[in-house]
């Protein structure tokens, strides 16, 4: 059965929205968000608990981040949902169907609309394979986290980060252009990215291998330099990431005639 979001702004459009998705017997859940940006945080958490969406149900004129950015943003998502919009405005179908728009209904909506548009989610969910299958289009070796920054909301690809900090209920993630802080636990996005190359260091900070340039040991404690910072690691994971990194230099890893620890082998 499907899986959707609603999102609209205005609260009584919303409940009427959601009470006839959920009465559609092809759709066993239905969530609801009351502006673009907290569509996009629901999102980002099921993407790191792996759980799937099949459909956006959403209007295009909101305070913020309106409709039409919210769908140019699912382009940097792995697997994105489908979008049907619902507003009250008819002058944005041309450009709803250019981002990829499943179905543009307009309101006040029709019940045999609404079941129509969930017809064409439910065949195209269909046709897609199972749930988190990405499109032909999308890079499947990345992913694209929502982080809202000065108000508005941007796409922080995976390759960009270096490394992951746990902040209280948040994590702060590292790039070379600075940090941006999310609201996600350590240990789903430790899982959610360890085939990625991503490894635990400390219970509270989780790091990209590939940017591992140096292990250090000194006085019994390692640490692991990334860029012009020094991480520390603990105890308990210090003889896994010293095993990791081995077989990265050893498998000619980005400075396969060094090896860890800065040494020449």
């Amino acid at each position: 059965m499907l899986r959707v979001l609603a999102v609209d702004d205005e609260r009584p459009a919303l409940e009427e929205l959601t009470f006839l998705l959920r009465r559609d017997p092809r759709i066993g859940q239905v969530s609801a968000a009351g502006d673009a940006s907290a569509a996009l945080r629901d999102l980002s958490r099921m993407v790191v608990e792996g759980d799937r969406l099949d459909a956006v149900f959403l209007d295009i004129r909101m305070p913020g981040l309106d409709g039409l950015d919210f769908t140019r943003l699912l382009t940097g998502f792995a697997a994105p949902p489908h979008v049907v919009f619902v507003t009250a405005h008819d002058d944005c179908a041309v450009t709803a169907y250019e981002l990829g728009a499943l179905d543009y209904l307009l309101k006040p909506v029709r019940p045999e609309r609404l079941a129509e548009a969930v017809r064409r989610v439910h065949d195209a969910a269909r046709r897609a394979g199972p749930p988190g299958t990405p499109g032909p289009d999308r890079d499947a070796d990345d992913e694209m986290i929502p982080v809202e920054l000065g108000g508005r909301t941007r796409l922080v690809s995976r390759r960009a980060v270096t490394h992951v900090e746990a902040q209280g209920d948040y994590v702060r993630l590292h790039t070379a252009e600075g940090g941006y802080l999310v609201r996600m636990p350590l240990s789903a996005l430790t899982k959610r990215w360890e085939a990625a190359g991503f490894i635990r260091i400390h219970r509270s900070t989780l790091v990209a291998s590939a940017h591992i340039t140096e292990l250090r040991f000194d006085g019994g404690r390692a640490a692991v330099q990334i860029g012009d910072e020094l991480l520390p690691v603990s105890r308990r994971h210090t003889r896994e990431v010293r095993d990791l990194l081995v077989r990265r230099f050893h498998h000619g890893g980005p400075d396969a005639g060094e090896a860890p620890g800065g040494r020449r082998g």
